[in-house]
């Protein structure tokens, strides 16, 4: 049994806005099931405070630079054991919002002074300053706002190993040299073999240059990240580790139990391999939610997703106006926020094909599940996708995800070529340029193949019986674990 700290900015559903969130609770719960004695830490956020309730305080941390003690309270991940401790700071975060952004949308102006006073708390609870009568052997850091955790154990006497999962690489956490001024770090950081990026400094490449193990969530995006278009400036460094052994890539797992067709309590109707037919009647349900006609001979797209350039949200407004000025029978249906100009162009779409596309803006968790077991294909275009993890939902749920061939979505999904159909391993649709012209040639594929229901069919079975459960990733972190303690 290893001891492993967990370090995330978000943990469903104690606070959410993306993919990471879902992986810091999944990954956590798996390594607990194979008898782990893992802790998650997080920032204490009001929305999450207020969600919990009353959190016994555990421990009173006082560290430099801050007048204030720093509360350590104690909680439990929902449906399970797994213990959760929150980093309870009212000045940084006790305050509507997000944990990154105001309610306005804005990123937070102290967001570098928020999430190093979270590093330094989680390096007093990985050094055993705290008084929790615990300490890990391996502390887990993911993404940006955890990156200076490594940094600041690297300079500590009995430090535990550290392991740095890049979920994103498009998001750094750069700061000025006035701000890290600010911040009272140790200057000795401050050094292009350190955090210094460029006269800025970043978050993201203290988790890279000091963390014992990189990981990233998918085998592909760990190759990707490597070259110019998709390292952001530190692909020569990622290099570097790659060749030391020190940069991997594990895909990221789903949570069977809370997506599963056949148990789902945000569907209408439940639905199995044994039983494919309810499926229809959630398509049905789902073309009655967003006020479109309802046709079971409808080709009916799917996309939930952050309406950024990232998700190729332009080549899914492009390619679907199009089928839809040349009268393809198809519908689209949308849930997402993001870019106003995204959002626009959507209301322009719904405006020119009132009968033909639906969207709801903002994040809803139950008609995700609706959309998942609703519509015929999931449209993924993404220019880079780290894991993904809206596929791997797909997959389990019979609707065939179109992706582009980048990172975990490459991983996960098995093109519907003729060779692959016949061998039966085909499980969705894959196109190689992020361009309008590549991604409409693929759905004209969709949209044919979709006119062969047996065809079809025999795809939904096959995308139902692959494992992306988080026993593989789990097992493949517990043997990373092993590796760093037998080594250090």
């Amino acid at each position: 049994m290893r001891k492993i700290l967990f370090a995330s900015s978000e943990v469903h559903p104690l606070m959410k806005t993306g993919g990471l969130a879902d992986v810091s609770a999944s990954l956590p719960l798996a390594l607990s099931q194979m008898q782990q004695d893992i802790r998650i830490i997080m920032p204490a956020y009001r929305a999450t405070l207020n969600q919990l309730g009353d959190c016994p305080l555990v421990a009173s941390i006082k560290l430099d630079g801050y007048h204030q003690p720093i509360h350590i309270l104690q909680t439990q991940l929902p449906d399970s054991d797994v213990i959760v401790w929150l980093v309870d700071s009212v000045d940084h975060f006790d305050r509507d919002g997000g944990p990154y952004c105001d309610p306005n949308g804005a990123d937070w102006a102290d967001n570098a002074a928020r999430f190093t006073l979270f590093c330094r708390a989680v390096v007093a609870v990985a050094v055993n300053e705290v008084g929790l009568s615990w300490q890990p052997e391996v502390v887990h850091c993911n993404d940006w706002q955890t990156g200076l955790i490594p940094a600041l154990l690297s300079i500590e006497k009995r430090r535990p190993a550290t392991v740095f999962t890049i979920h994103n690489m498009a998001y750094q956490g750069l700061f000025s040299r006035e701000v890290f001024e600010m911040l009272d770090l140790p200057e000795s950081l401050w050094q292009v073999e350190g955090i210094e990026f460029y006269g800025m400094m970043s978050f993201m490449k203290g988790g890279l240059i000091y963390a014992d193990h990189i990981t990233t969530v998918s085998p592909t995006y760990a190759q990707e990240i490597c070259h110019y278009d998709y390292g952001y400036g530190l692909e020569g460094l990622l290099e570097l580790r790659a060749k030391q052994s020190r940069l991997s890539g594990i895909v990221n797992g789903i949570d069977t139990h809370e997506w599963n067709p056949q148990t789902d309590k945000f569907i209408s109707h439940q639905y199995s391999i044994k039983n494919l037919k309810p499926k229809t009647l959630n398509k049905k349900a789902l073309q009655q939610h967003f006020f479109l006609p309802e046709s079971n001979e409808t080709l009916l797209f799917g996309m939930i997703s952050r309406l950024v350039s990232q998700k190729g949200v332009d080549l899914t407004i492009d390619a679907i106006n199009r089928l839809l000025a040349e009268g393809k029978d198809i519908q689209l249906v949308c849930l997402g926020s993001g870019e106003a100009g995204f959002e626009q162009d959507l209301r322009v779409l719904r405006a020119r094909f009132p009968d033909k596309v639906g969207i709801q803006f903002g994040y809803d968790e139950a008609l995700a599940h609706k959309i998942e077991a609703g519509v015929d294909a999931f449209l993924m275009p993404s220019r880079f996708e780290p894991c993904g993890l809206n596929q791997m939902y797909s997959l389990r749920y019979g609707t065939l995800p179109v992706v582009r061939n980048t990172g975990g979505l490459a991983d996960t999904v098995v093109d519907a070529s003729e060779d692959n159909r016949k061998q039966m391993l085909a499980t969705g649709f894959k196109f190689d340029q992020p361009t309008v012209e590549n991604f409409y040639d693929t759905l004209l594929k969709v949209d044919e193949l979709f006119s062969h229901p047996r065809l079809w069919r025999r795809m939904m079975l096959t995308a139902m019986v692959q494992d992306f459960s988080w026993l593989n990733s789990a097992q493949a972190y517990q043997h990373l674990y092993q590796q760093l303690v037998d080594n250090s």
